[in-house]
């Protein structure tokens, strides 16, 4: 069976278990710490954790349909979890697309044995014919089952795995879902219905001070002790704690079963200008966003979402719901994790209503609403900044925010997005009221977004081109293959920028995107 590269070095550390060596490792005053041994391992070994019973615990964070699933219906997904071969079924979550629904199982484990073995499958129930879904990027066609569920090794010692989900700091090895997260359209089968989804999940083990450190790391690597809770310590003042170190700093030498950090906690690194994924997030912001997902080796996208209160006629200017998850589908396939604050980072204000807001009155809303007041609030570089208002004359457009560089902000109006719902109906005569709505709302967004993301007519021709809106006008045509939000053709109509897959005239948008732009001055 072809299987990719991680998997032939899932394979070379399995045999490693077996043959390599292991022992101490020395905390040394260089950006990489290792532990190495000339003394050759034996599969058992002294106890681990002399302070706590060992148990691993599996933890489902939520799953997300990517696909269509089930043909009539959303899917009913279940989760078969394998510790050392034993098996563990969660409930089934019944014709849910998206589940949000956390379910974790512990199991007691040697605690003279480093490795624990762990396999995730992804299952939708049918009566009498349940199917496998994708969350693996095997590129293998047979469809057999190790093509589509995810094999791993934990190690007590360090409380990291690796396999098919791993961290890694070199950008040539990058896992490009990112660590504890995974996503079936890796093997790029983003525009094939072949069950893909995309599963949050975290595995860890009983930790007697609670800080998510492992005693033999504690002890052998950090020297810190095992009895005492050090989270939040910054030992080095670079800005991050040593429990984002130790999550994000580790790695494996996989031919000799090397376990090491090249993020020292007690050595002073410049977080605040690494960037290693180039998502515009330093490690530092990596830090300050990690309580909402962010990944240092996996691009994210954050933006913030605020919207206007209801008009004194009842007319709402809000994302619908069904909009946000368009949104977050669409670029979470392409691994650009989409994080919208409307309310959930804390971030979110309802702006009070207002008939027509000028671009004088968006920059008020972006120093009153976005930034509160603060030139130097930390969410500036950070997040996006989109609002809903009711009538900015146009339907939508990105604006200079009136503080610093930055054209990190865009509106789009509700007024104009009921209009094009009701538009759209001729184009999409079986497509229900709400599934329109969601449609344009989510379009529109992911249009401005494109924007802030740097993709214009002067760097790609088929973007914002007003001849292109409908079949009788001049570049409608022209411009039928750049199947884009960004052209004004599609707008309104699907919610996806384009891959340049379609020849002469089309555009990879995918490829093109800069997700620091929204940081740079742009005149």
């Amino acid at each position: 069976m072809k299987r990719n590269m991680r998997t032939a070095i899932f394979c070379l550390i399995v045999m490693g278990i077996l043959f390599v060596s292991n022992g101490a490792i020395a905390l040394t005053k260089t950006t990489l710490i290792k532990k190495k041994n000339p003394h050759k391992r034996a599969v058992e070994m002294a106890d681990l954790d002399p302070l706590v019973d060992l148990t691993v615990t599996v933890e489902i964070n939520q799953i997300r349909a990517l696909d269509k699933i089930d043909k009539n219906s959303d899917p009913d997904f279940y989760v078969k979890i394998y510790i050392n071969d034993h098996e563990y079924v969660s409930p089934v979550w019944h014709n849910m697309k998206y589940v949000k629904q956390e379910w974790s199982v512990t199991q007691n484990v040697p605690d003279n044995v480093e490795n624990v073995t762990i396999k995730i499958q992804l299952w939708d129930w049918n009566p009498g014919l349940d199917k496998l879904c994708d969350i693996s990027r095997d590129y293998d066609m047979g469809n057999h089952e190790d093509d589509r569920d995810i094999d791993l090794i934990y190690s007590l010692k360090t409380g990291h795995w690796v396999g098919e989900d791993y961290v890694e700091q070199d950008p040539t090895m990058f896992d490009p879902s990112g660590y504890g997260r995974l996503n079936g359209c890796d093997d790029n089968s983003i525009y094939q219905n072949d069950l893909d989804c995309e599963l949050w999940f975290n595995i860890y083990q009983d930790d007697y001070d609670g800080d998510g450190i492992p005693y033999w790391t504690e002890v052998n690597v950090f020297g810190t002790d095992p009895t005492v809770d050090d989270t939040g310590m910054d030992a080095d003042n670079d800005g991050v704690p040593i429990e984002w170190e130790y999550k994000w700093g580790y790695t494996l030498e996989s031919w000799r079963w090397e376990h090491g950090w090249t993020y020292n906690p007690f050595i002073w690194e410049n977080h605040s200008s690494l960037d290693p994924d180039r998502d515009g997030l330093s490690n530092v912001e990596e830090y300050l966003t990690s309580q909402w997902g962010s990944d240092p080796f996996r691009k994210d996208l954050f933006i913030e979402l605020d919207q206007m209160e209801e008009s004194p006629r009842g007319e709402k200017s809000i994302l619908p719901d069904g909009a946000k998850d368009l949104l977050r589908d669409a670029y979470d396939k392409h691994n650009i994790v989409y994080h919208l604050d409307d309310g959930c980072m804390g971030g979110s204000d309802m702006i009070p209503f207002d008939e027509v807001t000028t671009r004088k009155e968006l920059q008020d809303i972006y120093w009153n609403y976005f930034l509160h007041g603060d030139p130097n609030n930390w969410r500036q570089g950070v997040f996006h900044y989109g609002i809903v208002v009711y009538n900015a004359t146009y339907p939508g457009f990105v604006f200079w925010g009136g503080v610093g560089p930055y054209l990190d902000s865009f509106q789009i109006s509700s007024k104009g997005m009921e209009k094009k719902v009701r538009q759209t109906k001729l184009l999409k005569p079986f497509t229900s009221t709400g599934e329109r709505r969601n449609i344009v709302y989510a379009s529109a967004y992911m249009h401005e977004t494109g924007h802030t993301l740097g993709i214009f007519n002067s760097n790609i021709p088929g973007c914002d081109d007003p001849y292109s809106k409908y079949p009788w006008q001049k570049n409608w045509w022209k411009w039928r293959p750049y199947k884009s939000v960004m052209n004004y053709g599609y707008m309104y109509l699907m919610v996806d920028y384009s891959d340049g897959s379609r020849g002469k005239n089309d555009f990879n948008d995918w490829a093109n995107l800069d997700l620091t732009f929204f940081q740079r001055k742009a005149w």
